[in-house]
Protein backbone atom coordinates (compact mmCIF):
# COMPACT_ATOMS: atom_id res chain seq x y z
CA UNK A 1 0.00 0.00 0.00
CA UNK A 2 2.90 2.57 1.00
CA UNK A 3 4.44 1.47 -1.92
CA UNK A 4 0.88 2.52 -4.41
CA UNK A 5 1.26 5.35 -2.11
CA UNK A 6 4.59 6.67 -2.94
CA UNK A 7 4.40 5.58 -6.54
CA UNK A 8 6.03 8.56 -9.08
CA UNK A 9 2.15 8.34 -10.80
CA UNK A 10 0.60 9.23 -7.90
CA UNK A 11 2.56 11.90 -6.66
CA UNK A 12 1.85 13.65 -9.70
CA UNK A 13 -1.87 14.17 -9.14
CA UNK A 14 -1.89 16.99 -7.14
CA UNK A 15 -0.22 18.99 -9.23
CA UNK A 16 -2.55 18.12 -12.21
CA UNK A 17 -5.68 18.40 -10.99
CA UNK A 18 -4.32 22.11 -10.24
CA UNK A 19 -3.75 22.11 -13.77
CA UNK A 20 -7.13 20.35 -14.76
CA UNK A 21 -9.12 22.51 -13.23
CA UNK A 22 -7.67 25.33 -15.47
CA UNK A 23 -8.12 23.32 -18.43
CA UNK A 24 -11.79 22.74 -17.60
CA UNK A 25 -12.27 26.54 -16.49
CA UNK A 26 -11.00 27.43 -19.79
CA UNK A 27 -13.21 24.70 -22.06
CA UNK A 28 -15.98 25.58 -20.01
CA UNK A 29 -16.43 29.37 -20.60
CA UNK A 30 -14.94 29.32 -23.81
CA UNK A 31 -17.48 26.64 -25.10
CA UNK A 32 -20.19 28.84 -23.10
CA UNK A 33 -19.64 32.26 -24.90
CA UNK A 34 -18.45 30.34 -28.10
CA UNK A 35 -21.96 28.61 -28.11
CA UNK A 36 -23.36 32.67 -28.28
CA UNK A 37 -20.84 33.90 -30.67
CA UNK A 38 -21.34 31.29 -32.95
CA UNK A 39 -24.83 30.58 -32.84
CA UNK A 40 -25.34 34.53 -33.28
CA UNK A 41 -22.78 34.17 -36.59
CA UNK A 42 -24.63 30.75 -37.49
CA UNK A 43 -27.46 32.94 -37.70
CA UNK A 44 -25.73 35.33 -39.70
CA UNK A 45 -25.28 33.21 -42.29
CA UNK A 46 -28.29 32.27 -42.80
CA UNK A 47 -29.55 35.81 -43.31
CA UNK A 48 -30.61 37.06 -46.49
CA UNK A 49 -28.80 40.22 -45.78
CA UNK A 50 -25.53 39.83 -47.73
CA UNK A 51 -23.37 41.91 -45.92
CA UNK A 52 -23.90 39.98 -42.82
CA UNK A 53 -23.98 36.81 -44.67
CA UNK A 54 -20.38 38.12 -46.49
CA UNK A 55 -18.94 39.24 -43.16
CA UNK A 56 -19.78 35.88 -41.13
CA UNK A 57 -18.63 33.70 -43.95
CA UNK A 58 -15.36 35.82 -43.89
CA UNK A 59 -15.37 35.48 -39.98
CA UNK A 60 -15.62 31.92 -40.36
CA UNK A 61 -13.43 31.19 -42.89
CA UNK A 62 -10.61 33.09 -41.49
CA UNK A 63 -10.95 30.91 -38.07
CA UNK A 64 -10.89 27.73 -39.93
CA UNK A 65 -8.28 28.80 -42.04
CA UNK A 66 -5.60 29.35 -39.53
CA UNK A 67 -4.10 27.02 -36.40
CA UNK A 68 -5.42 27.74 -32.66
CA UNK A 69 -2.26 28.31 -31.63
CA UNK A 70 -1.52 31.15 -34.26
CA UNK A 71 -4.77 32.80 -32.93
CA UNK A 72 -4.25 32.46 -29.30
CA UNK A 73 -0.80 33.54 -29.91
CA UNK A 74 -2.08 36.63 -31.82
CA UNK A 75 -4.50 37.47 -28.55
CA UNK A 76 -1.76 37.61 -26.26
CA UNK A 77 1.40 39.19 -27.83
CA UNK A 78 0.13 41.02 -30.88
CA UNK A 79 -3.32 42.20 -30.78
CA UNK A 80 -3.06 43.50 -27.27
CA UNK A 81 0.19 44.93 -27.36
CA UNK A 82 0.91 46.31 -31.13
CA UNK A 83 -2.32 46.96 -31.65
CA UNK A 84 -4.81 48.37 -28.64
CA UNK A 85 -1.72 49.04 -26.70
CA UNK A 86 -3.10 46.71 -23.36
CA UNK A 87 -1.70 43.37 -21.77
CA UNK A 88 -4.20 40.87 -20.74
CA UNK A 89 -2.75 37.88 -18.76
CA UNK A 90 -2.85 34.72 -20.40
CA UNK A 91 -5.74 33.09 -18.82
CA UNK A 92 -8.15 35.73 -20.57
CA UNK A 93 -6.21 34.97 -23.76
CA UNK A 94 -6.87 31.51 -23.58
CA UNK A 95 -10.55 31.70 -23.25
CA UNK A 96 -10.43 34.48 -26.04
CA UNK A 97 -8.92 31.76 -28.05
CA UNK A 98 -11.28 28.96 -27.49
CA UNK A 99 -14.65 31.48 -27.82
CA UNK A 100 -13.19 32.76 -31.42
CA UNK A 101 -12.11 29.17 -32.37
CA UNK A 102 -15.63 27.53 -31.12
CA UNK A 103 -17.94 30.13 -32.05
CA UNK A 104 -16.20 29.73 -36.25
CA UNK A 105 -17.06 25.73 -35.94
CA UNK A 106 -20.26 26.19 -34.01
CA UNK A 107 -21.51 28.51 -36.33
CA UNK A 108 -21.38 25.81 -39.31
CA UNK A 109 -23.27 23.14 -37.24
CA UNK A 110 -25.79 25.75 -36.56
CA UNK A 111 -26.07 26.76 -40.14
CA UNK A 112 -26.13 22.70 -41.19
CA UNK A 113 -28.73 21.63 -38.60
CA UNK A 114 -31.23 24.34 -39.86
CA UNK A 115 -30.18 23.51 -43.56
CA UNK A 116 -30.61 19.84 -42.61
CA UNK A 117 -34.31 20.25 -41.71
CA UNK A 118 -36.88 19.41 -44.39
CA UNK A 119 -37.98 22.40 -46.36
CA UNK A 120 -41.50 20.95 -45.71
CA UNK A 121 -41.24 22.31 -41.98
CA UNK A 122 -41.21 25.98 -43.17
CA UNK A 123 -44.06 25.44 -45.70
CA UNK A 124 -46.15 23.91 -42.91
CA UNK A 125 -45.48 26.78 -40.50
CA UNK A 126 -46.58 29.37 -42.74
CA UNK A 127 -49.19 27.05 -43.87
CA UNK A 128 -50.39 27.76 -40.38
CA UNK A 129 -50.07 31.31 -40.39
CA UNK A 130 -46.69 32.04 -38.82
CA UNK A 131 -44.20 34.06 -39.79
CA UNK A 132 -41.17 33.49 -40.89
CA UNK A 133 -39.60 34.39 -37.50
CA UNK A 134 -41.99 32.11 -35.66
CA UNK A 135 -41.50 29.32 -38.15
CA UNK A 136 -38.09 29.26 -37.48
CA UNK A 137 -38.98 30.03 -33.17
CA UNK A 138 -41.11 27.41 -32.89
CA UNK A 139 -40.38 24.67 -35.34
CA UNK A 140 -37.04 24.61 -37.23
CA UNK A 141 -35.13 25.49 -34.45
CA UNK A 142 -36.20 23.03 -31.63
CA UNK A 143 -35.58 20.57 -34.13
CA UNK A 144 -32.52 21.95 -35.20
CA UNK A 145 -31.17 22.54 -31.66
CA UNK A 146 -31.37 18.44 -30.79
CA UNK A 147 -29.32 17.85 -34.28
CA UNK A 148 -26.94 19.85 -32.89
CA UNK A 149 -26.19 18.22 -29.58
CA UNK A 150 -23.62 15.67 -31.12
CA UNK A 151 -21.06 17.58 -32.94
CA UNK A 152 -21.22 20.28 -29.93
CA UNK A 153 -20.28 17.16 -27.64
CA UNK A 154 -17.57 16.80 -30.27
CA UNK A 155 -16.31 20.38 -30.46
CA UNK A 156 -16.10 19.93 -26.28
CA UNK A 157 -13.81 16.91 -26.58
CA UNK A 158 -11.66 19.07 -29.41
CA UNK A 159 -11.46 22.35 -27.41
CA UNK A 160 -10.38 20.70 -24.26
CA UNK A 161 -7.60 18.94 -25.71
CA UNK A 162 -6.97 22.24 -27.88
CA UNK A 163 -5.94 23.87 -24.33
CA UNK A 164 -2.93 22.10 -24.11
CA UNK A 165 -1.22 24.54 -26.78
CA UNK A 166 -1.70 26.92 -24.20
CA UNK A 167 0.87 26.15 -22.12
CA UNK A 168 3.32 28.11 -24.69
CA UNK A 169 1.37 31.45 -23.24
CA UNK A 170 2.06 29.60 -19.51
CA UNK A 171 -1.73 29.16 -18.65
CA UNK A 172 -1.31 27.22 -15.81
CA UNK A 173 -3.15 24.03 -17.60
CA UNK A 174 -3.01 20.30 -17.50
CA UNK A 175 0.20 20.19 -19.81
CA UNK A 176 1.77 23.19 -18.58
CA UNK A 177 1.57 21.82 -14.35
CA UNK A 178 2.99 18.36 -15.64
CA UNK A 179 5.83 19.78 -17.51
CA UNK A 180 6.49 21.69 -14.18
CA UNK A 181 6.42 18.87 -12.39
CA UNK A 182 8.67 17.11 -14.18
CA UNK A 183 10.87 19.95 -14.48
CA UNK A 184 11.93 19.33 -10.94
CA UNK A 185 11.31 15.78 -10.29
CA UNK A 186 12.36 14.37 -13.72
CA UNK A 187 9.71 11.98 -14.13
CA UNK A 188 8.62 12.64 -17.55
CA UNK A 189 7.50 9.63 -18.71
CA UNK A 190 5.09 8.93 -15.25
CA UNK A 191 3.96 12.45 -15.49
CA UNK A 192 3.08 12.75 -19.29
CA UNK A 193 1.17 9.04 -18.35
CA UNK A 194 -1.21 11.22 -15.72
CA UNK A 195 -1.37 14.12 -18.00
CA UNK A 196 -3.04 11.36 -20.65
CA UNK A 197 -5.10 9.34 -18.10
CA UNK A 198 -6.80 12.90 -16.43
CA UNK A 199 -7.66 13.17 -20.56
CA UNK A 200 -8.83 10.28 -21.25
CA UNK A 201 -10.70 10.67 -17.46
CA UNK A 202 -12.66 13.19 -19.20
CA UNK A 203 -13.20 12.56 -22.82
CA UNK A 204 -14.03 8.67 -22.80
CA UNK A 205 -17.51 9.25 -20.72
CA UNK A 206 -18.32 12.30 -22.78
CA UNK A 207 -17.73 10.50 -26.13
CA UNK A 208 -19.92 7.40 -25.03
CA UNK A 209 -22.58 9.76 -23.63
CA UNK A 210 -22.57 11.44 -27.19
CA UNK A 211 -22.69 7.80 -29.07
CA UNK A 212 -25.56 7.24 -26.79
CA UNK A 213 -27.56 10.63 -27.59
CA UNK A 214 -27.07 10.03 -31.70
CA UNK A 215 -28.77 6.87 -31.10
CA UNK A 216 -31.42 8.12 -28.82
CA UNK A 217 -31.53 11.28 -31.36
CA UNK A 218 -31.89 8.50 -34.33
CA UNK A 219 -34.60 6.77 -32.98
Amino acid sequence: MEAILESPYINSLPTLFEGLKMTLLITIAGLFLGFILGGLVGLGKLSKNKLIQGICTVYVEVVRGTPILAQVLFIYYGLTEDLIGLSINALTAAIIAITINAAAYIAEIVRGAVYSIEKGQREAGRSLGLTEKQTMRYIIWPQAFKRMIPPLGNQFVISLKDTSLFSVIAVHEVLYMGKQYYNVTYEIFETLVMVCILYLIITIPTSIILRRLERKLDV
